[in-house]
């Protein structure tokens, strides 16, 4: 692990590829002759993108005009191209002295980087300390990588802000051990990402997936492609990039029983991000409820309204209103798949059995469980789903990745027009 800090043309040139970095507004800087960051661009693995990395040897890094006009200006190059922007963020605040002009210098950044949300993918790396309004402006991001020993908060005192916070509350993508790991970290997600919002991911060169069926993304996901999103955060659901054949796509993977508030949150922030990207998404469906109704009504509000190519897998078990928001009509999924042993049911399996079969009631306390077990494997089974038309097909685990393949390959040309509205009402 290095413990050496990094300067802020370190950092780029690192970030770069090899003899790509190229400064611009180099000699932009406030009256007393410091450049608080330096701005510009080049390729990551031979994709454009654009970069600033705030300066510690200029003042600390701290915010000024001069830094806000570099990094707006940056941000209006990347609006034209749709290339990606990734901030380098280490300061000590801002230049208390330039007051008001200051404000007016945040709001300025962050109105910018509005814009650019959904049009430009934008990535904040915290290598070191980022708090009061700067942590606005990194927070404003897609995702978030912070150094472990990095401090992201809107509080000055830095309390609560640490990486690993950060995490667990939702705020930080990823964590990592040092500067150069946030760095890495932060080229191989632009791997995942458009060159610009028209245009499709950069595609790899296929590589075998791995042959272990009880880890099921990875199965059918290129060997080592997956790069997961989050943490710990909103277990026990995970979102994650990953690739199929060589294309990068998104995946939502639900692990059974409860879907938290924070684990549809965490959904709904990858699934948006991939939509507005043209990121096909996967869905593996195994849930039986969510924790509460606002936060199931918000999770079919944005699977309802990617236009993205869409795929679900019921992997396990899909109840109700899981069922609906992830695989079933509401959530728009160009096909539906699932696997041999899934259980799809309106209500809770057992609850249906109890309904649907009054014997069972009846029966001894002993034999109450065996019987409903029998009725759901009789009645609620995916093969059930599918000859009603609630699922496409039943595929077994080691066809599921040509499956996959086929249907994305199909959905490479897939057009939705969408009604004129200036955004979604639902939050």
């Amino acid at each position: 692990m290095s413990t050496e800090k990094l300067t802020s043309y370190d950092v780029l040139n690192a970030f770069f590829d090899d003899g790509s970095f190229q400064e611009t507004d180099a000699y932009l800087k406030s009256a007393d002759g410091e450049a608080e960051a330096v701005t510009g661009f080049g390729t990551v693995d031979g994709v454009p993108a654009f970069a600033f990395s705030q300066n510690v040897d200029a003042c600390g890094g701290a915010m000024s005009k001069a830094q806000a006009k570099k990094i707006i200006r940056l941000y209006n190059a990347a609006l034209k191209t749709g290339a990606p922007v990734v901030g380098f963020y280490q300061s000590v605040g801002g230049r208390l002295e330039q007051k008001y002009e200051l404000l007016a210098a945040y709001g300025d950044i962050l109105r910018k980087s509005s814009k650019l949300s959904g049009v430009v993918p934008q990535v904040s790396v915290v290598l070191g300390n980022c708090l009061g309004t700067s942590a606005l402006i990194a927070a404003s991001a897609d995702y978030i990588i912070m150094n472990k020993t990095a401090k992201l908060s809107v509080d000055t005192t830095g309390e609560n802000a640490s990486a690993d916070d950060n995490l667990s509350a939702g705020v930080a993508s990823f964590v990592c051990d040092d500067e150069t790991a946030c760095i890495e970290k932060a080229k191989a997600l632009l791997g995942y990402f458009p060159a610009n919002n028209l245009e499709p991911a950069p595609a790899f060169e296929t590589v075998p997936a791995y042959a272990d069926p009880d880890k099921l993304p990875k199965y059918f996901a290129d060997e080592n492609s997956l790069l997961c999103v989050g943490g710990g955060y909103g277990e026990p659901t995970c979102t994650a990039f990953g690739r199929v054949n060589g294309y990068p796509v998104g995946i939502v993977v639900t692990k059974g029983g409860e879907i938290s508030s924070d684990g549809a949150r965490k959904i709904m922030k990858h699934v948006r991000f991939c939509d507005a990207f043209s990121l096909p998404i996967i869905t593996l469906v195994d849930a039986e409820k969510f924790e509460t109704l606002a936060d199931a009504s918000k999770l079919v509000s944005v699977y309802a309204e990617a236009t993205a190519p869409k795929l679900s897998i019921i992997s396990g078990t899909a109840v109700g209103a899981t069922y609906i928001a992830l695989a079933g009509s509401a959530s728009g999924a160009d096909f539906v798949y699932a696997l041999p042993e899934a259980v799809v049911s309106p209500v809770a399996p057992k609850a249906a059995a109890f309904i649907m079969d009054a014997e069972i009631a009846d029966a001894p306390v002993a034999e109450q469980e065996a019987r409903a077990q029998a009725y759901i494997k009789a009645n609620l089974t995916a093969v059930k789903a599918a000859e009603d038309g609630y699922v496409d097909d039943i595929v077994m685990p080691a066809a599921l990745r040509e499956k996959l393949v086929s249907a994305l390959d199909i959905l490479s040309a897939k057009r939705v027009s969408t009604l004129p509205k200036k955004h979604t009402t639902a939050l």
